[in-house]
């Protein structure tokens, strides 16, 4: 495709979507809840065309010699789309945000302000390798009132192609505006740059991705970006950790499953229970198939471990692969994932309350958790339904995103009158 085609066919989606904006910003919940029960049945009905196109990535992934946990967050087979339709319709019973007053009052001359949840209007998602963010990202967008252009990675053409296709059509048979929901079909790396600079159609723009890609993207992009960085996420033991919680955190955070962001890259121990806590550990994510990466003092304890290097300590390894610090003090912890981390997700195991407040008060990252695995750093698991992605920023929205993130306000005033 050239460069006149792809900027025509991407200013064209970019107009589509303002009109299917102002017009699913007139939808009920009612109205729009049925669309998303339309959805999940399509998904349902349509489950061998869709697992047939991501047959094709997975040749294609296998071909490219992808690694086993990229391969498998790029999977869809019958029971991981039953998964999806499952959590579209949980998102239909989600209260609608829309709507919703936020704050109100009366000024002295009469004049009557509210402050109402409104939509975004038009949100572009660029995403990489995982087909379930397609669904996620129409499904959220919808229900919070807001069109969609989205713009998937070449590992998922395929599937991606499909499920926005079938996400759309099935729900214009309840009332879906058309190109609400929309897929750029191509994946040329101009693409990226054509999309972030129409300001004039697009909103927002959300990355999800590596790196490289965020990074593009917020050099480029001409309107607001909330970023979803690594998930150079830690887990810190304690010295005052109860050992079998640790290994239990622990193991659950890096290999439940370690292709996402929210799973554990580094694990930190207070050298006070290093010695004692660390064979314990090694020989359980070693049953796991865990590769240990550690540093000078990890190999004193364990001598068969990989050396650890400094681009350890900012690697999002996705992968089974764990580095281990053995750190001085609390803060000499709380120092390198500040220092280190990507402001994703961190976790401490400790018995001790007034330690465990420190960590939450000093980490500078959008989820801080004590006593509890990094996995659960997710929307669906604080009752958002499913989520847009874990921002790494601050402004407007910080952690797992789900509907009132995708939301914005304005203010509705009224009188009888009024002129001053």
């Amino acid at each position: 495709m050239t460069s006149a085609e792809i900027h025509t066919t991407i200013h064209a989606m970019g107009n589509n979507a303002r009109q299917a904006a102002y017009a699913l910003g007139l939808l009920s919940a009612g109205e729009k809840n049925s669309i998303l029960r339309a959805m999940a049945a399509a998904v349902r009905g349509n489950t061998d065309k869709i697992v047939a196109a991501n047959s094709l990535d997975l040749a294609t992934a296998t071909e490219k010699g992808l690694n086993a946990a990229m391969i498998d967050r790029l999977r869809l087979d019958a029971t991981r789309l039953e998964a999806i339709a499952a959590g579209i319709e949980q998102v239909a019973s989600l209260p609608d945000p829309c709507g919703e007053v936020l704050a109100e009052t009366t000024r002295p001359n009469g004049m009557r302000i509210r402050q109402v949840r409104v939509p975004i209007g038009v949100i572009a998602i660029i995403y990489e390798s995982r087909p379930n963010v397609t669904s996620d990202a129409a499904v959220l967008c919808l229900k919070s009132g807001n069109a969609t252009i989205l713009r998937g990675g070449s590992e998922a053409i395929h599937s991606n192609k499909v499920l926005a296709e079938v996400l759309q059509t099935g729900g214009e048979i309840a009332g879906l505006p058309a190109h609400a929901i929309q897929l750029i079909p191509f994946t040329d790396r101009e693409s990226v740059a054509v999309l972030a600079g129409m300001d004039r159609f697009v909103d927002l723009i959300i990355p999800r991705g590596g790196k490289g890609l965020i990074e593009t993207v917020v050099s480029l992009a001409r309107m607001p970006v909330i970023k979803h960085y690594d998930g150079i996420c830690h887990t810190y033991i304690d010295k005052a950790a109860d050992p079998a919680m640790a290994v239990r955190v622990s193991v659950n955070a890096k290999t439940q499953k370690p292709g996402v962001c929210n799973a554990l890259e580094t694990l930190l121990i207070h050298q006070s229970v290093a010695a004692s806590m660390l064979p314990i550990l090694a020989a359980a994510f070693r049953k796991k198939n865990v590769e240990l990466r550690g540093c000078e003092k990890t190999l004193a304890i364990l001598p068969d471990v990989v050396p650890a290097t400094e681009e350890d300590w900012s690697t999002e390894y996705l992968d089974n692969i764990l580095s281990i610090k053995v750190v001085d003090s609390l803060e000499d912890a709380i120092r390198h994932i500040n220092h280190y981390g990507s402001h994703h997700t961190d976790c401490i195991i400790s018995a001790d309350a007034k330690a465990a407040e420190t960590f939450l008060r000093s980490v500078d990252s959008a989820c801080v958790f004590h006593n509890v695995s990094s996995r659960l750093a997710d929307g669906e698991e604080f009752g958002f339904g499913a989520e847009i992605g874990i921002s790494t920023d601050k402004l407007h929205a910080r952690g797992p995103m789900g509907l009132r993130e995708l939301t914005s306000y304005q203010y509705r005033v009224s009188g009888d009158g009024v002129i001053k």
